[in-house]
């Protein structure tokens, strides 16, 4: 079921955020994602997150500002089952447009945004680790 994030998600929100992106990312190293931590969890509750739980337990999650699309997070046993297009889906049904980014290094999600008819927009460089990333677009 997917609902509006609420103040007592904060915690599960930020494992899952950092479990996947130490595992997404194995191209960061993993004190990247622990020292920014703080400073993300901080960001949660002026974001639109829309978490998908299940059984009592917040499986995945999707975070927006805007049009951008912050990101969209499965625990990692959860994967593959269709959260995360579900999560997104509910995001396209609200807008006429989305935006994202996403590094270069990640094909899972690349090949994810992809299917879901994203477009890679631009090319460039994040400057916060260096890596290559694609700015992607969704519209109607």
């Amino acid at each position: 079921m997917i609902r509006t994030m609420k103040s007592g998600d904060i915690d599960a929100v930020a494992d899952i955020w950092l479990d996947t992106n130490r595992r997404t990312h194995h191209f960061i190293p993993s004190k990247y994602w622990e020292n920014n931590l703080e400073a993300v969890r901080e960001m949660f509750p002026q974001a639109e997150i829309y978490v998908w739980e299940e059984n009592g337990e917040i499986q995945g999650f999707a975070g927006l500002t805007g049009d951008y699309i912050a990101g969209i997070f499965v625990k990692n046993h959860f994967q593959g089952r269709g959260i995360g297009a579900q999560l997104l889906n509910r995001a396209k049904e609200e807008r006429e447009k989305l935006s994202l980014h996403v590094y270069r290094k990640n094909e899972g999600a690349l090949r994810f945004y992809q299917r879901e008819g994203f477009h890679v927009q631009s090319e460039g460089t994040d400057e916060t680790t260096g890596e290559a990333e694609y700015g992607m677009c969704w519209s109607r």
